[in-house]
């Protein structure tokens, strides 16, 4: 009602405007400030009159409320009555007019109307039954309707992931896992396309089988270390065989099926991904900058009307009331900064400076404790002759190593920088970027050290005359099989994120609700407080899981299967310690603003997790002992030999398609395809820069006339 009522009302101002025009403006009119800018603003003010005159117009054409036809073929459907922004009565009005323009019309023309409203109704009852079939729909509705949308992002966030990981595993379960199984359950004809004729036989010495009597314990430590038994599964690289399969006429080369796999599991994630953020993007461009009135934009559209309960309720005013709270300590730093002497700046700068010296200090110590962890870890555990092979428990620990310390890094470190960002006296909202920039940097960054100290013990330093990589191309005394220390490695990352997570919950969460709510007079326990559902954290956590699943597919391909099961059994496991635990944070998150920024992240856990992979595969030799690609230069030899096997058309479309000759092309293409986008967005960016100014001059005008009839009154 309140949109229509406001459209009826704006028509009418129209149309007094257009008489006004007709009569002569009066002299009130003439001086509003929107009228004084008119000779500043051109053409566009033409425009912007044109389109008031425009939208003025009583008269409405009941031939332009039913579907136009151009060559038999029907225009962009319009929009059903149920979802125009006007009021009852007037969508009563605009019925009797669309059926006295349906009377006028043939009896073709009324069978598209009647296919085009079926068809309409389709659609509607096709996504009605989708979203009633999402998945955990009602206990989303419910999280939202407790603890607020920027929450609900995070559960909304998991879920996504959950989904991607599920369909990716059925992609890995379709094409790698169950081809394999299959073939071996039936025993079929094996074509060997491995030539061990050439390969020195020291390179091919690799036997994970545990021999002798084995106990319980033993199974339970190479089940939580994916050693000894677990890797001969299908679990990791080295168990698949370098082979095709004959059956019925039909050839299934495995090693190809591998690669292509892996390669369409990371390209259909960046497709989703991409998709997502496209749409969050464009949701976070049409909101209102802080420009055109970030207190108002708070009181007036800042409220969750999600909410149900009154507890909930309660915390949400007191979030509203932080968030001007800190808006204006803000615009006090800034006038504080303002009035700042230059000696007072440079001050100020210098500590900055030191600051940021100690943040890149404590940042490379994590970095340097990470690389000597996985360095010391690999070179224990590494070859026959380990030092701790027997020792079930220290073999252990020592094979969780850098998931120790990059797990304490990743909890020490940050808590250090949100005391550090106090010190250098940035806005509050530039603190909560800053200190989010520098977790993620942290996190992501630790991955990299640990595959940067894997791959230079696995190359020998990047040095190929070095003895110990010299007779196979990488160091097979450490790794006989390289493949399946990356995976295990990724693995054991997985698995120990979960039990963290697991830890924490139960013997720091629960323990400090149970403390503050048993004594609740304790003014320590009071000052420490209920433990936080903080959502940039938690999504931290989610994309660091997701980062490990995408480096460790290409060696452990059932990591998938594993990363979705993990991720149902954190959606539970947070659903209850929200409930039990936690409460909001006082500093919230639009869940329309902060979408972005955690898909935006996603994108560079992918981004850093395709690396090692195309390094691998176009890069570095294939273990000679284990594996898919056993006997082959590279990975991607496997695929150049499939093409190669191809048609001559074939052959030639895909040596066209990877040649200079289709690669310049392409290139200029979408350098032009991109500078019309630019273009594009430039021109819409324009547009909406002219909208928005129409609004501040619409409210300077409302100003304007308030002041007039105060004056007046008195």
């Amino acid at each position: 009602m309140g949109d229509g009522q406001e459209s009826s009302y704006e028509r009418r101002e129209y149309k007094a405007g257009s008489s006004w025009g007709r009569h002569g403006p009066p002299s009130l009119y003439l001086q509003l400030p929107s009228n004084q800018t008119l000779r500043f603003r051109g053409n566009k003010a033409a425009a912007w009159g044109a389109a008031w005159e425009g939208a003025s117009k009583p008269e409405v054409d009941p031939q332009e409320l039913v579907p136009e036809f151009v060559g038999g073929e029907e225009e962009e459907d319009s929009k059903p009555l149920k979802e125009l922004p006007l009021c009852l009565e007037e969508k009563r009005k605009l019925r009797v007019l669309q059926e006295q323009a349906a009377s006028r019309l043939s009896g073709w023309e009324l069978w598209h109307v009647w296919k085009r409203r079926t068809l309409r109704r389709v659609r509607s009852q096709a996504s009605s039954a989708v979203a009633y079939g999402e998945m955990w729909r009602s206990t989303l509705r419910h999280i939202g309707g407790q603890f607020g949308t920027g929450i609900q992002s995070y559960f909304n966030f998991l879920r996504f992931l959950v989904l991607m990981n599920f369909v990716a595993s059925l992609l890995v379960a379709g094409f790698v896992i169950a081809p394999n199984a299959a073939f071996e359950a039936l025993s079929l004809n094996r074509t060997s396309h491995q030539n061990s004729s050439l390969v020195n036989e020291a390179c091919l010495a690799y036997n994970p089988t545990p021999r002798g009597l084995v106990s319980f314990f033993s199974y339970l430590m190479d089940l939580l270390s994916g050693k000894s038994f677990m890797e001969l599964t299908y679990l990791f690289y080295g168990y698949y065989q370098n082979s095709a399969v004959d059956f019925v006429g039909f050839s299934y080369n495995c090693p190809l099926a591998y690669v292509l796999t892996a390669l369409f599991y990371l390209h259909f994630s960046l497709m989703w991904i991409v998709r997502r953020s496209v749409y969050c993007l464009k949701r976070s461009l049409v909101s209102e900058d802080a420009s055109l009135g970030s207190y108002s934009n708070k009181v007036f559209a800042g409220w969750d009307f999600g909410l149900v309960e009154r507890k909930a309720a309660q915390l949400k005013h007191n979030s509203i009331r932080y968030e001007l709270r800190m808006d204006l300590e803000e615009e006090a730093v800034r006038r504080r900064q303002a009035e700042m002497t230059t000696a007072q700046r440079i001050r100020l700068y210098v500590l900055r400076g030191v600051l940021n010296i100690l943040v890149v200090g404590l940042l490379g110590g994590s970095f340097y404790c990470i690389y000597l962890a996985a360095t010391y870890s690999q070179s224990l555990l590494g070859g026959t002759d380990s030092q701790v092979k027997g020792q079930f428990v220290l073999e252990l620990l020592v094979a969780y190593l850098p998931s120790v310390v990059i797990t304490a890094a990743n909890l020490i470190v940050p808590m250090i920088f949100e005391i550090i960002v106090q010190l250098e006296k940035y806005p509050l909202s530039f603190q909560i970027k800053i200190t989010l920039l520098r977790s993620v940097f942290l996190r992501l960054a630790s991955l990299v050290v640990l595959l940067i100290s894997l791959w230079s013990q696995i190359t020998c330093g990047g040095d190929p005359q070095n003895p110990e990589c010299q007779k196979c191309g990488y160091n097979n005394h450490l790794h006989p099989c390289w493949e399946t220390s990356v995976g295990q490695e990724m693995y054991r990352l997985m698995i120990f994120d979960l039990l963290v997570m697991l830890l924490v919950m139960l013997f720091v969460e629960f323990p400090r609700k149970l403390l503050v709510t048993a004594f609740p007079t304790c003014r320590l326990l009071k000052f420490w407080g209920q433990q936080e559902f903080v959502v940039p954290g938690n999504v931290l956590d989610l994309v660091y899981g997701q980062t490990l699943c995408w480096t460790g597919v290409l060696f452990c391909p059932l990591l998938p299967v594993l990363n979705t099961i993990k991720y149902i059994v954190v959606f539970y496991l947070k659903k209850l310690t929200l409930y039990a635990n936690c409460r909001p944070a006082e500093r919230t998150f639009r869940a329309s603003s902060s979408n972005f920024f955690f898909l935006l992240v996603l994108l560079l856990g992918l981004a850093i997790s395709c690396v090692p992979a195309l390094y691998s595969m176009f890069v570095l030799p294939p273990s000679k002992a284990c594996g898919p690609f056993r006997g082959e230069p590279t990975m991607w030899n496997t695929v150049s030999s499939a093409i190669s096997e191809l048609p001559r058309t074939a052959r030639d479309f895909f040596g066209y398609v990877g040649s200079i000759a289709f690669a310049v092309p392409l290139f200029l293409l979408l350098s032009i395809l991109m500078f019309f986008l630019k273009a594009l967005a430039d021109s819409y960016s324009s547009v909406v820069k002219g909208l928005k100014w129409q609004l501040r001059l619409e409210g300077q005008d409302k100003l304007f006339l308030v002041k007039q009839i105060s004056e007046l009154s008195q």
